[in-house]
């Protein structure tokens, strides 16, 4: 596997591997890798000639400057993991080069952003799309891969790739649980044993959602969720929402046949953790 930390050489790479006719796939992470993103890498091994994997633990999506500090850092184990899932680049850039001058270009993604992560996050989709954007001119890659649990991002990633016409595939992959149901995730890192067990509840939130649609209106079904977390200790609720898949709107009545987005996040103890899942209304 190839290390590049320069942007003038990952750029020269990739187009030399392009002039060869090489299709290349890509895996944008901020590190901290679990089976989540290896899923990713595999998929993208076995669908591409070259697959490259970008380490950036990106300043401008962070709207908390203490999360982005103790966000989890571990360069050697993950190089390690890249080896053996068939990557053939790690892209590690440095702050300084990926980010020259201050960035000032502000994106605006309408109602989808305006919903969920970018209520509660402000700032951090316009600090997505930089990153995403840049990664996807210094990287050129055919196909990009990312993983549901950060359904808005995946769908904010879309909307930018068809507003600036980026000549790549997006290519969304279902959530990778731990056996007792938590979604993987690198902020799990921060979790202790104790917290790990206690933020399965929030899965379990999201099944008795499921369990309810088309039996309750959607309004109870919210209602039930927040008094279901209300009382767990060390559980802070900071949405649950039941949305469309692909626009991230509110919904208010669910029909049969629909396919819907049951979207939660939670604060446990320090770390704030979200999850979803995709339910189609006829398979509840």
């Amino acid at each position: 596997m190839e290390v590049i930390e320069q942007v003038s050489i990952i750029r020269d790479r990739i187009k030399a591997l392009r002039c060869d006719g090489k299709s290349i796939g890509f895996v944008p992470t901020m590190g901290a890798l679990h089976e989540g993103h290896l899923q990713l890498l595999r998929a993208s091994a076995q669908e591409n000639d070259v697959t490259v994997c970008s380490i950036f633990v990106n300043p401008t999506q962070f709207n908390n400057p203490d999360d982005y500090k103790h966000y989890p850092r571990t360069m050697e184990q993950d190089a390690a993991l890249l080896k053996t899932v068939g990557c053939d680049i790690l892209f590690a850039p440095h702050a300084e080069e990926v980010y020259v001058q201050q960035p000032l270009l502000q994106f605006s993604f309408g109602p989808l952003e305006t919903v969920m992560e970018g209520e509660h996050r402000p700032g951090h989709f316009n600090g997505v799309a930089t990153i995403v954007s840049k990664l996807f001119h210094f990287v050129q890659p055919h196909r990009a891969y990312f993983g549901q649990k950060d359904l808005q991002q995946v769908a904010i990633v879309k909307q930018l790739v068809q507003a600036l016409s980026f000549d790549v595939e997006v290519v969304r992959y279902p959530t990778i649980r731990e056996a007792n149901g938590l979604a993987m995730s690198s902020r799990n890192r921060r979790l202790d044993a104790a917290q790990q067990h206690t933020a399965t509840i929030l899965y379990s939130a999201l099944q008795l959602a499921k369990e309810q649609l088309g039996k309750k209106p959607v309004y109870t079904i919210k209602a039930t969720v927040e008094a279901y977390l209300a009382n767990v200790d060390q559980v802070q609720l900071e949405y649950f929402e039941i949305v469309h898949p692909d626009t991230l709107q509110p919904l208010t009545d669910v029909q049969p046949g629909q396919e819907v987005a049951l979207c939660i996040a939670a604060f446990v103890g320090p770390v704030r953790l979200i999850d979803n899942i995709l339910v189609n209304f006829n398979k509840v």
